[in-house]
């Protein structure tokens, strides 16, 4: 349990209700079984509580990183070993 989930004492739940369009709901549906998350509603809690704990990222800064873990998580990426990232010519 994240410190968002345990700052209101216990860990209660409130629902709230959003309007969002069919394709961008499908868009989550096939990202949070992508990405191994147990359930939707897991899904959009980490990703909320992302946007709150680092909200000096831009939204495209969000989108690269989404981008490059889901790469890295279907083996789509590159793999760099240290040195080469670090620049070590040693």
């Amino acid at each position: 349990m994240s410190d968002a989930d345990t700052a209101n004492g216990g860990g209660d739940k409130t629902n709230i209700n959003i309007r969002l369009t069919e394709a961008f709901l499908e868009d989550i549906d096939a990202t949070w079984k992508d990405e191994g998350y147990n359930s939707r509603s897991e899904f959009i809690r980490d990703a909320l509580r992302d946007a709150v704990k680092h909200p000096d990222l831009s939204r495209e800064s969000w989108k690269e990183i989404a981008a490059v873990e889901h790469a890295r998580r279907t083996g789509e990426s590159e793999t760099f070993s240290r040195d080469e990232i670090l620049g070590d010519d040693e």
